[in-house]
């Protein structure tokens, strides 16, 4: 990656499952990285699930998690409820990814990084692993923190959505934060200046440019083993935009 813009870049996100490309491309962008997994869980999105591609289109691997009763869980909190969930994946990679061209390559390196959190029952914990695993073979730097280890529960449970941004970010030594572009409608930018922080957007632009994928067309909406499968870590790496290029 190339080296740190001025100042310190912090980007603040909830751990997802496999992310895709464009959430490594945006904690390759930052000096700093923060899981927000302190916040409350939503069922049915990237904390628990991520899309391969297979020869019948693509195919969600979700973990299934206990939640029944539990509507407001934090990510941190929230539990596994299968412990053959990580075999069962690492299968369904192997049929849809086998004749992929880095398949030998980069699946022992998968199957080691899942064989770590195989018996781990915690979803945050396996979310951040993963991530962390990844990050290390793709050569990407970036300190991957965990808000609560910056800022008490407490405090972060009192403070709205906003302040608790500008609290983490502020806290992991910050100057800007870098926000996803979703944000752009309700993000109130006034209050980070107030806070002396410059807000920067994320543009996914090269996150969303077609690579060599097996099974037809092109399909973006995938997990980040998608593309390291098919093009291998460098040339995945390669797809990433200098830190420097967030607007």
């Amino acid at each position: 990656m190339a080296a740190p813009s001025k100042g310190c870049r912090v980007g603040i996100i909830q751990s997802s499952y496999i992310p895709w490309r464009g959430y490594f491309d945006m904690i390759g962008r930052c000096d700093v990285f923060v899981f927000l997994d302190s916040v409350q869980f939503t069922r049915r999105d990237w904390r628990t699930r991520n899309a391969i591609k297979t020869p019948n289109g693509s195919s969600w691997l979700s973990i299934p998690v206990k939640q029944k009763g539990n509507f407001h869980a934090s990510i941190d909190s929230v539990i596994i409820n299968d412990p053959n969930w990580a075999a069962t994946h690492l299968r369904s990679i192997q049929g849809a990814y086998r004749r992929a061209e880095a398949y030998d390559a980069v699946y022992p390196i998968l199957a080691d990084a899942f064989a770590a959190i195989a018996h781990q029952n915690s979803l945050s914990a396996v979310n951040q692993h993963l991530t962390r695993a990844l990050c290390e073979a793709l050569e990407i730097k970036t300190p991957l923190l965990v808000d609560v280890d910056l800022i008490a529960r407490a405090s972060l449970d009192a403070a709205d959505p906003t302040q608790r941004l500008i609290d983490l970010a502020k806290a992991a030594g910050g100057t800007s934060y870098l926000s996803g572009p979703s944000a752009r409608s309700y993000l109130d930018e006034a209050r980070f200046q107030d806070a002396g922080l410059e807000v920067e957007w994320m543009d996914y632009a090269n996150s969303l440019i077609p690579y060599r994928q097996l099974w037809g067309d092109f399909v973006p909406a995938v997990s980040i083993i998608d593309p390291l499968l098919n093009l291998g870590f460098e040339a995945t790496r390669a797809t990433f935009q200098d830190r420097s290029h967030a607007a």
